[in-house]
């Protein structure tokens, strides 16, 4: 891979939650039979809405799919250098895990059966370790997978990527690595950009993958245009 511009921020971006009592547009029950308590992800998440969304207005892509974490222990003596990410996220775990764009609801086989699920992030910052406990799964030694369609009005070129994470990561852009983000670390808003790229006009895919070892975990996305302003007039969409 390229190099990147490496941009550190010296503060994690605040974002108030929504107390929400139950996730909007979705039939009472329908969460639960789903596997998605309700009003556990409430303070963090709820139901994509019909047809595409906007970014906010800093730019950050919310709407996501996430699948339920991989059980991936950290075995490395060296923490997340490189080299073991790279192993860790290149491995395939499931069938269609870097071509496919899962549904809503999709159960993938990977050492056990795994749901995609289909959520509009109530910040900026997606929040995996509360996905994960809402949820019922592991939430330490795990791997998280993220998906969105971003679909642009024209093509933008020299546009970068601005991605932060916890703990380290890897993201792509339409099936081409574009940032990676290595080492424990804590989530900071644009600290990794990517080489400038260009969104085409239409569909773009997006895939990232977050490695977890102890503590919280977390990601946050974003395009910056060529003079490093967020862009927002895109759209994403799950479907």
């Amino acid at each position: 891979m390229t190099g990147f511009g490496m941009l550190r921020r010296v503060a994690v971006r605040g974002a108030p939650l929504l107390a929400l009592g139950a996730l909007a547009g979705m039939p009472a029950g329908a969460a639960e039979q789903n596997g998605a308590p309700a009003s556990s992800l409430a303070p963090y998440f709820q139901a994509v809405t019909p047809g595409a969304t906007a970014p906010d207005s800093d730019g950050f892509l919310r709407r996501w799919l996430l699948l339920e974490p991989i059980d991936k222990p950290n075995r490395s003596n060296t923490g997340f250098t490189a080299t073991y990410v790279r192993e860790a996220l290149g491995t395939r775990y499931f069938a269609g895990q870097f071509t496919a764009i899962p549904r809503d609801g999709q159960v993938v086989q990977a050492a056990q059966p795994l749901r995609w699920h289909a959520l509009d992030s109530n910040a900026f910052d997606v929040k995996l370790f509360s996905f994960a406990k809402a949820l019922g799964k592991p939430t330490y030694g795990v791997i998280f997978w993220a998906v969105t369609v971003v679909d642009a009005p024209r093509e933008m070129r020299d546009v970068r990527m601005a991605v932060g994470s916890n703990s380290a990561s890897i993201w792509w852009l339409n099936g081409k690595e574009a940032v990676g983000l290595f080492n424990d670390r804590r989530m900071v808003m644009d600290d990794v950009l990517s080489d400038r790229v260009t969104l085409r006009k239409g569909r773009n895919i997006i895939r990232g993958a977050v490695i977890n070892g102890p503590g919280l975990s977390d990601f946050c996305v974003r395009f910056l245009d060529a003079n490093g302003r967020p862009i927002t007039e895109v759209k994403t969409d799950v479907r």
